[in-house]
This record gives structure tokens, C-alpha cells and sequence, in this order.
């Protein structure tokens, strides 16, 4: 039953509420059951993918961001979605496949499946076969398989930015194998601007709008592949590569200053070392793919996302620009490291001076907060 594409507003709303609640109960029966009677109730095989499932997965993300639901809750509720979908898949059948063959993945070390999950079945519907390769595909295997399979396309999902440098060599390896990529997910960044700075050949904001561009044919052969450094010159300073491979040694000097700088940090039990050493790290590696792409806004934009998930778990923001600073210092002698620090302490001054003249309290609460009465950063990421 493939029924509309869009559906009902009002009964996908429904729908939606009643499977939210399930996953939050972690009842995957119940899941199942909603599912079923949302497409008896008439709403089409792609609504009920999108607007109901893909919707609800949605909410769990950014419920987990506001720490209303746990990891854990977190991590149920997706895996209850996958299987949601595996029995709507079921239920739909292999399609038709007479639009063509399309290979659906994700970039290597990228976890979150589910949106390609999502669009594999979506692209099934319209009447294409698909190779749903799902989670972290190493390239390598990735390559062999379209030389097997012989693909018209391939799909490629990533929805953390640290993933872009892997993610321009698939990109790149693919377009040598001759099959042209789109690409989607939060990684590549708002209208897809890291999708065309890394050559894809075609970005997609959400699986209707890939969908609609594979079935249409609006993906163009794919031109000759480039090197990274063909797309980004600026890497010839070897800034990234250098952070990147030095990440740990760098991880371990701020966790050192740290702990000088905060004593409370050397009754850190090894639970909190460990989170706290984990949140410099994505602080680190997120710097190193500003490098990569020349974009300080991708740091500073995680930054502020970081900000508001520590807030959400009473963690004061003033614990950032210690970090920045520490890190500045080990990068001191790194031009575009240290500009890109510069401009995000300067975004966290202004963030707190904001945050200091709409507080009740002191108008000196936020900026004048002593690092050394800081907890550890500890937002407990999602894996």
C-alpha cells in the first residue's frame, strides 16, 4: 500500500503522538500496531516514513539535546524505529525497481542510520531498487560494491560534521568509479553548502526533496573527480592534518591545564575524567574540520549547540572559553587554529554578555563565574 505521498496532516499528527508514545515506553509491539493502522487508516506507505516515524525520530533528538529523555531512551526509541520500519518495509514489498538501481549509505564512522533508512525505503516506494548499505561504510567497500552492483547513483548520508573530510573522499573515490553522489544530512551543513565545497554532484535538504531529484533524473553525470586539495587549497598548510592526527596528544595537554587551572577537576572520579576528556575531544575534532572546510562558523556553530545541551544539563557555559583558551595556547603557533579560536571565544564573550544582560541576576554572573567552580562538561553525546 503506497497510498499519497503526503497524507493527512491532522491524522499523521495523531499517529505521530500515539508512536512517540510508544517508543518513550520502549513498547515496540505497540510501535508496530500504530503503524499498521496508520496505513489502514489511509495514510500513505511515504507519510507514514516521513511524517510519523521520521518525525517522531526527529523529537527524539531534540528531546535528548533538552535532556528530557536519556541515552539510553535515546537509543531505544531508535531502535525501535528501525524495526518499525523493517515491518513497514515488509509490508510494502521489494518494489517495482523501474526507475533504476540506487546504492544508499552512510559515511564511514557515521552511526546514525536512519535517515538513510528512511530515504532507502522512500526511493523503494518510487519505484527504484535499492542497495541500503546502512551504517559507517568503509569506502573501500563501498567502491567494490559499485563495481559489482553498477549503480545508477549513490546516496550518501552523514549527519555529523566531523565526518566531512571521510565524506569528500567517498565522494571523490565514487565520482572515479563513475557513479554520481547526492548527499544529505546535517553534516553537510544549511543549504547544503559543505555538500558543494566537497564536489557532490547533487545535495538534498530531507529524503522527499533526494527522492524527488532521482526520479525526476535531475542528477547530472558525474564529473571527473578531484583531490582534496584541488577543492581546498587551503590545506596545504597542513593545519588540519596536523590536528587531526595530533588530537589525542592535544586532548590530554588541555585536560593537564585544565586541571591546574580547576582543582576541583583532580577529584574528578574516572567516569567524569573520561566525559570530560570525551567533550574536549569533540571540541578538538570539530576544530579540525573548520580547518578542513576554512569555515570558523561550523565551530562556532557547534559551540553554541554545545552551550545549550551543557545549559539543559546545569552546566554553565563559562566552562567553554577555558577550554578555548588552553587550546589556543597548545595551537599557538597555528595561524588559522588560532584566528578560528579567536573568533569563537569572541562569539562565547558575546553569548555571555547576552546571557548577563538578560539575567535577573548579578550583570556580572555569567562572565565573572570562576572557571575553578566549573563542573565538568560531561553532555553525555549520544554514541
Amino acid at each position: 500500500m503506497t497510498g499519497s505521498p503526503s497524507g493527512d496532516g491532522d491524522t499523521a499528527g495523531q499517529y505521530r503522538d500515539l508512536l512517540w508514545d510508544a517508543v518513550l515506553r520502549g513498547d515496540e509491539y505497540a510501535a508496530v500496531d500504530i503503524v499498521v493502522d496508520a496505513l489502514r487508516d489511509g495514510l500513505g506507505a511515504e507519510c507514514v516514513l516521513l511524517d510519523v516515524i521520521g518525525a517522531v525520530q526527529q523529537r527524539v533528538g531534540t528531546e535528548w539535546a533538552a535532556n528530557n529523555i536519556t541515552v539510553a531512551q535515546e537509543h531505544a526509541a531508535t531502535a525501535i524505529n528501525d524495526r518499525v520500519i523493517g515491518t513497514l518495509a515488509l509490508t510494502n514489498g521489494r518494489g517495482s525497481g523501474e526507475r533504476g538501481r540506487v546504492t544508499v549509505a552512510c559515511v564511514d564512522g557515521e552511526w546514525h542510520a536512519l535517515p538513510a533508512r528512511l530515504l532507502a525505503e522512500v526511493l523503494r516506494l518510487r519505484g527504484f531498487t535499492v542497495d541500503y548499505l546502512g551504517a559507517q561504510v568503509p569506502t573501500q567497500h563501498l567502491i567494490t560494491h559499485l563495481h559489482r552492483t553498477g549503480p545508477d547513483a549513490v546516496a550518501l548520508s552523514s549527519m555529523i560534521a566531523t565526518r566531512l573530510p571521510t565524506a569528500h573522499a567517498t565522494i571523490s573515490a565514487c565520482q572515479a568509479a563513475g557513479v554520481p553522489v547526492i548527499v544529505g544530512g546535517a553534516a553537510f551543513g544549511a543549504e547544503g553548502r559543505y555538500a558543494r565545497l566537497l564536489g557532490a554532484d547533487a545535495w538534498a535538504p530531507d529524503a522527499r526533496a533526494a527522492a524527488a531529484t532521482l526520479t525526476a533524473g535531475l542528477l547530472a553525470p558525474s564529473h571527473p573527480h578531484t583531490q582534496p586539495m584541488d577543492d581546498l587549497p587551503h590545506l596545504a598548510d597542513q593545519e588540519f592534518t596536523l590536528v587531526d592526527r595530533n588530537a589525542p596528544k592535544l586532548v590530554a595537554a588541555v585536560m593537564d591545564r585544565l586541571a591546574e587551572r580547576i582543582p576541583a577537576m583532580r577529584d574528578y572520579d574516572d567516569e567524569q575524567t573520561q566525559r570530560t576528556a570525551e567533550d574536549v575531544r569533540h571540541i578538538v575534532d570539530f576544530l579540525a574540520v573548520a580547518l578542513y572546510t576554512g569555515d570558523a562558523e561550523l565551530f562556532t556553530s557547534f559551540l553554541a549547540w554545545t552551550a545549550d545541551v551543557l545549559a539543559a544539563r546545569g552546566v554553565p557555559a563559562t566552562v567553554l572559553p577555558p577550554t578555548l583558551r588552553m587550546l589556543a595556547a597548545e595551537l599557538r603557533d597555528f595561524a588559522r587554529a588560532s584566528d578560528v579560536l579567536a573568533t569563537a571565544l569572541q562569539a562565547r564573550a558575546d553569548a555571555d554578555a547576552a546571557a548577563s544582560a538578560g539575567s535577573t541576576d548579578s550583570p556580572d554572573a555569567v562572565t565573572s563565574a570562576d572557571p575553578a567552580d566549573a563542573p565538568p562538561l560531561r553532555t553525555g553525546r549520544p554514541a
